[in-house]
């Protein structure tokens, strides 16, 4: 808005500088000041809002310029009809300044026909020149923005899909924390729980078993806030600077794990076939989480006296996870690898361990009493 009412100040003065020169001429062949004036101001008035109204200015400005010309008032006719046909090829259009253009040529035809003057050669030489140019750089100028236009548009574009990549990502670490979270901590409370009945039980008639299953609750808990310390670490650094480097448990861990379930009270049997070192990290970490999460069910739900089953083989390209117990599972058909689930989190949980890694899951009770688990992991697949 600035530099266009500069703009106009500029021509109007240009105007009236030729207005002057030819007023102190020896024979002057002017109009006089209250009619050259108003109609100079008049001729650039529009050019203020060419870039709000280009299309009606344009025309305004093609309006005035007839008169102004007929009555040879100076070149703020030109010089404003060339402005106003660069604005069009800039802001508008090819179509629309080529329709001002044609009424400009009209216009100047017309004039041309009826004033007929040695100088209108010249003056048509000119007014060409001064157009061509003007389309000219509008087109230059035009296509300098719309590239602009169309970077601007594709940085916000990739910006937009920066942010929707880190809203992602933040989920879905925020679901595998909550995950190791819940693994970690049913099965620490469900192993500490068991003991500590037992322990209550057992401190007046054998304080041995007693305090075993005491030391059992100490060492559970210990590993529980280790775990747990270095979960929360990693969620207050957000550099991952002196991070502790505890190493995650894996498939290489199942005996420890079957070890501890078995201190707790359920005998474990661990069935494991095939080599389970080399495995991806993930997918070593998914069985021993999916095995955690079906003892821990076991401790919580299977009953006094049950026993657990715990057969990992491994063949050429998939991993085969199964858990069963004895306990106090009811006799129905397995649930389908696809449908429903029963039970809360945890199993949501080992369901979704196995799809990040192309696997399946199936759960639900044996047809003869107890519960079953069961999962398949390709080997060499990555989330």
């Amino acid at each position: 808005m600035v530099g266009d009412s500069l703009l106009a100040v500029l021509l109007a003065l240009l105007d009236l500088l030729v207005f002057a020169i030819n007023a102190a001429a020896p024979f002057p062949k002017v109009h006089p000041w209250y009619v050259t004036v108003p109609m100079d101001l008049v001729m650039v008035l529009p050019l203020v809002f060419r870039r709000r109204a280009p299309v009606l200015t344009a025309y305004a400005v093609l309006a005035v310029s007839i008169p102004h010309s007929v009555l040879q008032l100076g070149v703020g006719s030109l010089f404003a009809s060339a402005i106003a046909l660069y604005t069009l090829v800039v802001y508008v259009g090819r179509k629309q300044a080529a329709w001002y253009l044609a009424a400009q040529l009209v216009s100047t035809g017309a004039q041309t026909a009826l004033m007929w003057r040695t100088q209108t050669v010249s003056a048509l030489i000119l007014f060409t020149v001064t157009f061509a140019f003007c389309w000219l750089l509008g087109e230059f100028v035009g296509a300098r923005r719309a590239y602009h236009t169309e970077v601007e548009a594709r940085l916000h574009l990739l910006e937009t899909e920066r942010d929707q990549a880190s809203r992602i990502a933040v989920a879905e670490e925020r679901g595998r924390i909550a995950r190791e979270l819940h693994d970690v901590v049913a099965h620490a409370v469900s192993v500490i729980v068991v003991q500590a009945d037992g322990a209550s039980y057992a401190v007046r008639k054998d304080p041995d078993l007693a305090e075993r299953a005491v030391h059992t609750i100490s060492a559970t808990g210990r590993e529980a806030l280790g775990e747990l310390r270095r979960l929360l670490d990693v969620l207050r650094n957000e550099d991952g600077i002196d991070v502790p480097r505890t190493p995650q448990p894996d498939a290489q861990s199942l005996a420890d794990l079957a070890n501890r379930v078995s201190e707790a009270g359920v005998p474990v049997r661990l069935q494991v076939e095939g080599n389970l070192a080399g495995l991806p990290t993930g997918v070593s970490l998914g069985i021993y989480r999916i095995v955690q999460e079906s003892l821990t069910n076991t401790l919580k739900h299977a009953g006094p006296g049950a026993r657990a089953h715990v057969r990992i083989e491994r063949r050429e390209d998939v991993i085969e996870v199964t858990v069963t117990d004895d306990g106090a599972g009811r006799a129905r058909a397995l649930v389908p690898a696809d449908g429903p689930l029963p039970g809360g989190n945890g199993v949501i949980g080992m369901r979704e361990r196995a799809h990040v890694y192309g696997g399946s899951l199936d759960v639900g009770p044996l047809p003869g009493g107890g519960w079953r688990v069961r999962a398949s992991l390709p080997v060499g697949s990555a989330p």
